[in-house]
């Protein structure tokens, strides 16, 4: 086992159900009992999958990925379920809920993964082709529910995986000036009224405070207040405890909000600090991975992980635009923590058999 990655997944699932205590404690006990409870299913995954050699993966990539098409399509359906704008949601009768979007990106890791592992040699126009391909379906079903936040999650995400391939730079630079040209459209024709209002305010906070700048400027606020120390856990009087910050999100979307007022600067310093041990472990992880699709799949994860933090937080500090993306095992989500410990088991996996050469 690496220990180190272990103990790092396992502290933030943790601090995790402490989050979202703190977070919604004031109004009901329901969220962060669930939180546990899912905590530690996906600490059972972790381990579970830690012990599975991950090379046995590529024989359920290609079945996750359909599943997850699948499941992505049946939002469409009556039993898609909408929150916060967007049709994402999937209520399994007698099940629940659980979003779609999160299992198709690391089924998308896992394929792509698989298809560059097998492809190295393969002409780089047609390895982007078909790279392309396989994650432009999810892409493109995500972002029409519209779920921007997840759909955005791909992008660095493949993009780390393509260069760990040896992408010609040239190739990647095409690709990020064709996304320079695509945004500006995309933001103005292809954007609903509410999406192209939170672009506004996120370029401007003060432009409709009680209205698409109300989520940013309550956010900063609330931020800000905690000051280097925090106002403590559970406190009252805060924008959190007095409601400013939306009960419907607080405890997801805004969980850094919560963290921020309570806990203060130490408090998210501790946090980053260990996600970025968690990060530089799996990039350990990535330099000693036994073969290509170990290494692919790890940069994959890391890449998922990553981008989930830095947008989760940079949302509430005005450093990013607000979207409905949640931070890893911190964010209240059954489906999500579940996900992100089978992600890290895998991660683990490529580490225990990293001398089981085949």
């Amino acid at each position: 086992m690496n220990w180190l990655l272990l103990a790092a997944a396992f502290t933030l699932c943790g601090l995790g159900v402490l989050a979202v205590y703190s977070a919604t404690a004031f109004r009901t006990d329901d969220y962060w009992h669930k939180q546990l409870v899912w905590a530690c299913a996906g600490m059972v995954v972790f381990l579970v999958t830690s012990l599975i050699d991950y090379r046995w993966v590529k024989w359920a990539a290609l079945p996750m990925y359909i599943a997850g098409i699948f499941f992505l399509i049946l939002t469409y359906t009556h039993l898609g379920e909408q929150h916060g704008g967007a049709k994402c949601w999937l209520r399994v009768p007698g099940v629940g809920t659980f979003q779609p979007a999160q299992m198709a990106v690391i089924a998308g890791v896992l394929t792509v993964a698989l298809f560059l592992s097998q492809f190295r040699k393969m002409h780089p126009m047609l390895k982007l082709v078909f790279t392309g391909a396989i994650v432009g379906g999810p892409m493109l079903l995500i972002l029409k529910q519209p779920d921007l936040g997840m759909t955005l999650v791909w992008i660095p995400t493949i993009m780390s995986m393509l260069m760990l391939n040896g992408l010609p730079k040239r190739y990647i630079i095409a690709l990020l000036l064709m996304a320079l040209i695509v945004i500006p459209l995309d933001i103005n024709f292809g954007m609903k009224e509410y999406q192209r209002k939170r672009i506004v305010a996120f370029v401007d906070p003060d432009i409709d405070k009680l209205g698409a700048g109300w989520a940013i400027n309550q956010a900063l606020i609330a931020i800000g207040s905690g000051g280097f120390n925090g106002k403590g856990f559970m406190a009252t009087g805060t924008q959190v405890e007095q409601g400013f910050i939306p009960g419907t999100t607080v405890h997801t979307d805004y969980i850094n909000t919560a963290i921020g007022e309570q806990f203060g600067f130490v408090g998210e310093t501790v946090l980053i600090s260990i996600f970025g041990f968690l990060l530089v472990n799996c990039l350990l992880v990535a330099h000693v991975a036994a073969d290509e699709l170990g290494l692919l799949m790890v940069v994959g994860f890391t890449g998922q992980i990553f981008f989930h933090v830095y947008q989760n937080i940079g949302m509430t500090i005005a450093l990013m635009p607000i979207t409905g993306i949640p931070m890893p095992l911190i964010s209240y989500g059954g489906t999500f923590v579940v996900m992100v410990m089978f992600g890290l088991g895998l991660v683990n996996s490529v580490w225990v058999h990293r001398k089981a050469l085949t």
